[in-house]
């Protein structure tokens, strides 16, 4: 029986979703994060979680745990934002030697739930966040719009639906990720050093010592390689913003957009699909010693908006007023 309910998960208010195999948890008031996932037949917990996190923990760090999305992901260079028909001026919330904007603030706001039910099919939640004069980014960024975010439980396993329509009179700049935290290891009872992990990966977008594009896109180098012939350990090593346009690869004998972690020992896999919109892949591990890394889907490359690649290649797009976008993501296990 597929399930929706409002459950309180120490301390944090969430909707919790039940159906096939699965469980996950919504915590609504901090950026509609998916806490945590589970695929309670074969003990596979998907993303990073603590069960002793507390809802101010999970805020104080809200990148790192979860399924956490992002508006305005990664980094904008002195936190300047050029857009069509306008500049904007973010502020500067990563330290030097960075000086960047980093990560927006979509994934600490409190969103507002407008739909949850379950039926035979699946358990759905839908959430909201309507950005205006209201949030204190406003003054940087004084463009409204609408994100809604549904998150679709069922036996195919979690499917994340985002959207964002232009409530303002300007282009409003699309840049859309989530910064995916694996857990690392995911099976109960497995080891870190089985994990390998693929990734469909094109060229390499080189990055300078900010972490910012330099422009160049680079042939694939061996170490590189490892993401496509999976043969990757993403944890146990530092793997430190390694940026890539995405490519279509192979699950089983199926064309698959996306990437899969397996755990060698047992066969088991987490698999990771996401749409077209999502051109690049940003993977991070936080050292590789934490317990977790990030497989993290962007739509556009770091610093897009400033960038003087042409649109087609950075994967940027501005939204007309009363525009919307949308992309999607599915995570299962097998």
């Amino acid at each position: 029986m597929n399930t929706t309910e409002q459950v309180i998960l120490n301390g944090t208010p969430c909707i919790k979703l039940a159906a096939g195999k699965y469980e996950a948890y919504v915590a609504y008031e901090i950026g509609s994060n998916v806490i945590r996932l589970r695929d309670v037949e074969n003990g596979i917990e998907v993303f990073r979680w603590n069960e002793e996190n507390t809802a101010e923990t999970l805020l104080a760090s809200a990148e790192v745990w979860g399924l956490p999305t992002l508006y305005l992901p990664n980094r904008m260079a002195d936190g300047v934002l050029k857009t069509s028909d306008a500049v904007y001026q973010l502020p500067v919330n990563e330290a030097a030697p960075f000086h960047n904007h980093i990560h927006g603030f979509l994934h600490k706001r409190v969103h507002t739930v407008v739909l949850q039910h379950a039926d035979e099919n699946c358990a759905v939640v839908k959430t909201q966040y309507r950005f205006d004069e209201n949030d204190p980014f406003f003054a940087h960024f004084p463009l409204r719009f609408l994100a809604e975010l549904t998150f679709t439980l069922s036996e195919c396993g979690l499917e994340h639906h985002i959207s964002i329509t232009n409530l303002s009179e300007k282009m409003l700049p699309i840049s859309v990720a989530t910064h995916t935290t694996i857990q690392a290891p995911f099976l109960d009872g497995a080891k870190a050093e089985d994990l390998r992990l693929t990734v469909p990966i094109g060229k390499r977008c080189e990055l300078n010592d900010r972490c910012l594009p330099t422009e160049r896109l680079l042939e694939p180098k061996l170490s590189d390689l490892e993401y496509k012939n999976g043969t990757k350990c993403p944890v146990l090593q530092n793997i430190s913003n390694d940026m890539y346009q995405a490519e279509t690869g192979l699950l089983g004998d199926q064309s698959f957009y996306g990437c899969v972690v397996e755990d060698l020992a047992s066969g088991k896999k987490i698999c990771y699909q996401v749409s077209e919109q999502y051109k690049f892949w940003i993977i991070w591990n936080d050292k590789g010693f934490n317990g977790y890394f990030c497989p993290e889907p962007m739509t556009a490359m770091i610093d897009a908006p400033n960038l003087s690649l042409p649109a087609d290649v950075t994967g940027y797009l501005e939204l007309r007023p009363h525009d919307t976008f949308e992309a999607n993501q599915r995570f299962f296990t097998e």
